[in-house]
């Protein structure tokens, strides 16, 4: 399936337009306070290790239990996506993640804290997986890439809203009426998802998929092994594994103590580089949707450069002589850190041609949960290097060249047999479009 920009539209293909953009408007809106709740713990780590009285490894328990929640999520919440629709699912997670930050809020004790972290962990793993899936029932296939792309930085644009908005509001009004009075947002995008969002335009509903005898397990079971074995499915899950979690781990909880403890910044310097990261990542974001829905090939270089440049920037920082990195390291780090998260949604680009539209929601549920099992470890590593060191940063976030390590040899295991595989689709595609009659009384051909 070409992505060109100007391929023309496929038989079957969703209209797009105004009304496309108003609905999945509404989606994407819901998944940006997603981001606002899942990363102000990034901005709040210094404050959470006083109110609940813990150390390094205790704090970095929260965001580990949250990722886990959602990285556990993922298939069961494409498979729900595939079967209840987006509109469902969406609504039953703006409901759990609003709760979970309204219960941050006004929680004291650390476990009751823990408790609801993976609520919200819960919530959040419903959202962005029901964008991907709604942007591909409202517009052509063609846009696929710029529309996730886009979608990502709408999240990311939440992650400015947290390390900008929610930090001031931290500092002026404090613990309780911040997590509160943010959690208002969850409500707003739940009371329009309700009134405005639909799953698919008129005209173009899904296929109702095959009931085999047997029951819902062994379909469930089999959707599942049918999005593995496509070494598409695979192949993005090892790209989204090990371009996400560096930008990740940096955002969600350990940049700020970084940048403040171990590199001597006031708390307003490591936020503006906190906000810098965002700010690339958006900007790249939108120029690597353009690069491959007009280059497809350029997929792999895209995310193998920009895993060798966090590599390269990463280990300057690490390995630099002396107490601090120079402020200009400590700039191009994070710029190139905000190429993390537009790299990872090259991921989706080789599972979408991978598999039929009634397994995209499992198949990018298998692609996003590697970023976050990635994201999740390497939490766990810091958090417990820098009890065992004494607060040592360059070793513990060492720890970040063993998972980038795997990921390249899985990547580079598998991208020949996903080459091939897509290749051969795209021949079958041509092939069968050949062969469609042409409408209209003189019959004929669909030439391609």
């Amino acid at each position: 399936m070409s992505t060109d920009a100007g391929a023309p539209t496929l038989p079957g293909d969703p209209p797009g337009g105004r009304r496309a953009v108003g609905v999945w408007s509404i989606g994407v809106a819901v998944y940006f306070v997603a981001v606002v709740f899942r990363t102000s713990l990034g901005v709040a780590g210094i404050d959470a290790a006083d109110r609940f009285h813990i150390g390094a490894s205790a704090l970095s328990t929260f965001s580990i239990l949250q990722l886990l929640v959602y990285a556990g999520m993922q298939i069961p919440v494409g498979l729900m996506v595939d079967r209840m629709g987006t509109r469902k699912v969406l609504a039953l997670g703006v409901v759990l993640f609003t709760a979970g930050q309204f219960g941050f809020a006004f929680a004291h004790s650390y476990g009751t804290a823990l408790a609801c972290r993976a609520l919200l962990g819960c919530g959040d793993a419903m959202t962005f997986i029901s964008v991907l899936r709604l942007g591909a029932r409202w517009f052509p296939a063609r846009t696929g890439p710029m529309i996730a792309q886009v979608a990502a930085l709408f999240g990311m644009a939440g992650n400015l809203v947290s390390t900008v908005v929610l930090a001031r509001l931290l500092h002026d009004a404090g613990w309780t009426t911040t997590f509160a009075g943010s959690a208002g947002a969850g409500i707003a995008v739940l009371l329009l998802l309700l009134v405005f969002l639909e799953d698919h335009p008129e005209g173009h509903e899904p296929a109702p998929g095959p009931r085999p005898a047997g029951g819902a397990s062994p379909a469930v079971g089999r959707q599942i092994a049918r999005a593995w074995r496509e070494p598409g499915t695979r192949l993005g899950m090892w790209v989204h594994f090990t371009t996400q979690f560096p930008a990740m781990v940096f955002l969600l909880l350990w940049g700020m103590p970084f940048l403040v403890e171990s590199q001597g910044l006031t708390r307003g310097t490591a936020g503006a580089l906190l906000t810098l990261v965002v700010l690339v990542n958006m900007a790249v974001g939108l120029i690597y949707g353009q690069i491959i829905g007009r280059h497809h090939a350029a997929r792999l270089p895209l995310a193998l450069g920009t895993l060798a440049a966090t590599a390269l920037l990463w280990a300057a920082v690490v390995v630099w002589p002396g107490t601090h990195a120079p402020m200009w390291l400590l700039i191009t780090l994070c710029a190139v850190l905000g190429a993390c998260g537009p790299a990872s949604m090259i991921g989706f680009d080789f599972a979408r041609p991978a598999n039929p539209p009634e397994r995209q929601g499992t198949a990018s549920g298998i692609v996003n949960m590697g970023g976050f099992v990635a994201s999740i470890t390497t939490l766990l590593a810091v958090g417990l290097l820098l009890d065992a060191t004494g607060g040592d940063y360059p070793t513990a976030f060492a720890s970040v060249f063993a998972l980038q390590a795997l990921g390249l040899s899985q990547i580079l295991r598998l991208r020949g047999r996903a080459q091939r595989r897509e290749r051969e689709r795209i021949v079958a595609s041509r092939v069968e479009t050949v062969h469609v009659p042409a409408p209209g009384p003189a019959g004929g051909e669909l030439r391609t």
